[in-house]
């Protein structure tokens, strides 16, 4: 599927649409088409679409409406104490050649409850990452400061540049350009403030690296991750980072053969030393003759906050050599549950329904990401076209809306997947789930960051013309969304423990209830004396988390030492020993 995607997918009974759905999966050598003619503008009056949960901000607009290449990536993060970032590719360009584009940031100040920039003319909101036209990044914060990291590639020679922000929400970057010819740099930042990235070499344009930036701006020489697993052939790499260990993975498609292996790779200890890259199982999908297939748009990795690994994927159908794009599948993978892949979502038509191209490199559902809210629960968010939604042409195109589904239970079952907009005249693209959910004092939301296509087919890819598309933060109440009871497992036993002990900063305290009680979890010092009251009040049977800072009920930071925590219910009392370091 390296040079051609057909795009209209029968089930696997395999009739064929015609040759006008099936178009080439491009990328031009920056992901910029090269001479393309002058485009028409279209501006709308208003977003064009109607959100069916939750409320919207408009928070920037682009004409460049191809964010991603490949999967997901991180565009929206909450720094806890401090407000949400969030980023997108920015270019006000009209005529095809988007000299302006750069990485957009704009912050949500928890403080001041209101973005920091914001105009009435949305193309004008929002402040570049850079000074200089670059493009193809993504975002990440630093667990412990709350700014920050932006990575962008551009210049001559190409190179990936990471942005470090002065301040979280200040707006304003240094910069540290990473060595000459590597592009595509995706990133993450460790819990101890190291920056990790994963990039493509600019010679053969299909050859993975990692490089760690420890410290700020000394990088450590470009390993190659794949040998003896084939490479990417395409910009599908991903990158995550846990926030309470050293841990990092790295995930990445081998585009060409039919069906398309993913692989991952891990590193316990920041990116010094590596396990052997990995083939990522194949999920229990499909049936018969029909294989299911990875794909350039799949594999978004994500370490919870007890320090589990998950990835979400889409999945298309291959059958005698040919990959289609429906029934797309959505799934997720976490090496602690049996078993380990679960299904959320499948979307499909009747092959004669669909009434046009969902366009270059995409699925009928697609590009998944994943966030989980302070009890732990997991949220996915993924783009999903609708067979009657068609952008007129020529050339036509399906319009997509926004999806998300909730889990409980680490991922084991999903509740039904609850559709978030009506895309209407529009087409909403790209959207990145938040990796923390935001309590604003009332209830957990989730921020759900998008662009609203105003012309569905993207215009820099030459499938249709430009026009100015807001980039929307889309805010949703958790308890709207749907977490499924049935097939849940209770525990048969009271648990407790803390990951990861020693800790430096964080450490995630779980505990498990067999049935229902009056619950508290507190911390003692080596003397017995209360130090922090973590948990108070009635819960019902289930898996629970909570976080302990090493602050005491003050807020002030503990020594270094010996700590104790415990789990008090009406059933059980167990506790746990815990050396914090300093």
């Amino acid at each position: 599927m390296r040079n051609v995607l057909v795009l209209s997918l029968l089930v696997p009974m395999l009739v064929l649409a015609g040759a006008s759905l099936t178009p080439v999966k491009v990328v031009a050598d920056d992901g910029v088409q090269k001479g393309q003619p002058a485009a028409q503008v279209v501006t709308k009056e208003g977003p064009g679409f109607v959100s069916l949960v939750g409320t919207v901000d408009t928070i920037g607009g682009t004409t460049y409406d191809w964010q991603a290449n490949g999967p997901a990536y991180r565009f929206v993060v909450n720094s806890v104490d401090a407000g949400l970032h969030a980023l997108w590719m920015f270019s006000a360009d009209q005529s095809g050649s988007f000299p302006d584009r750069n990485m957009r940031y704009n912050f949500y100040d928890y403080g001041a409850g209101s973005w920091n920039w914001i105009d009435p003319d949305f193309m004008q909101s929002g402040v570049n990452a850079y000074t200089a036209r670059c493009g193809f990044g993504n975002l990440s914060a630093d667990p412990v400061s709350g700014v920050a990291y932006v990575s962008s590639h551009g210049g001559s020679p190409i190179k990936v540049t990471a942005a470090r922000d002065m301040a979280p929400g200040a707006g304003i970057f240094e910069y540290c350009a990473g060595p000459d010819a590597y592009l595509w740099g995706y990133i993450a930042a460790g819990h101890t403030s190291k920056f990790q990235c994963h990039m493509i070499d600019d010679a053969s344009r299909d050859m993975v690296y990692y490089s760690g930036v420890d410290p700020w701006c000394t990088w450590s020489t470009p390993m190659a991750v794949a040998a003896p697993q084939p490479d990417p052939e395409f910009p599908d790499q991903n990158i995550a980072c846990s926030n309470v260990s050293d841990k990092v993975c790295l995930t990445w498609v081998a585009s060409g053969t039919d069906p398309e292996p993913g692989f991952y790779r891990i590193s316990e200890d920041g990116g010094l030393t590596w396990g052997a890259p990995t083939d990522l199982p194949w999920p229990p999908a499909y049936s018969a003759d029909t294989a299911p297939s990875f794909y350039i748009t799949s594999l978004f990795p994500f370490y919870d906050a007890n320090d589990r690994l998950h990835i979400v994927t889409d999945l298309c159908p291959v059958v005698g050599g040919t990959g289609y794009v429906i029934p797309a599948q959505i799934w997720h993978w976490c090496p602690d549950n049996t078993p380990n892949w679960s299904h959320i979502a499948t979307a499909s038509c009747a092959p004669e329904n669909l009434g046009a191209p969902v366009g270059n490199n995409a699925l009928y559902a697609c590009r998944p990401s994943i966030g989980q809210d302070a009890a732990g629960n997991l949220y996915v968010a993924w783009e999903q076209f609708d067979s009657s939604n068609v952008e007129p042409g020529p050339p036509d195109r399906l319009r997509a809306d926004i999806f998300v589904a909730g889990s409980r239970d680490n991922g084991q079952t999903w509740g039904q997947p609850v559709k978030i907009t009506q895309a209407g005249t529009t087409s909403c693209r790209y959207p990145s789930m938040v990796d923390l959910a935001y309590n604003d004092g009332t209830e957990d939301k989730l921020a759900v960051l998008y662009m609203i296509d105003q012309i569905a087919g993207s215009f820099v890819q030459q499938e249709n013309v430009a026009s100015n598309n807001p980039i929307v933060c889309h805010w949703i109440p958790t308890s709207a969304i749907g977490i499924a009871e049935p097939g849940v497992k209770r525990p048969v036993r009271y648990e407790v423990h803390a990951t990861p002990n020693p800790f430096g900063s964080r450490t995630v305290i779980s505990y498990a209830l067999p049935r229902a009680g009056n619950v508290s979890v507190m911390v003692y010092d080596e003397a017995g004396r209360p130090v922090r009251a973590l948990e108070q009040g009635q819960r019902e049977p289930g898996q629970y988390s909570v976080a302990w800072d090493g602050r005491s009920d003050s807020g002030e930071p503990v020594a270094a030492g010996v700590y104790f925590y415990k789990l008090s219910t009406g059933g059980a009392s167990l506790s746990g020993k815990l050396t914090v370091v300093r």
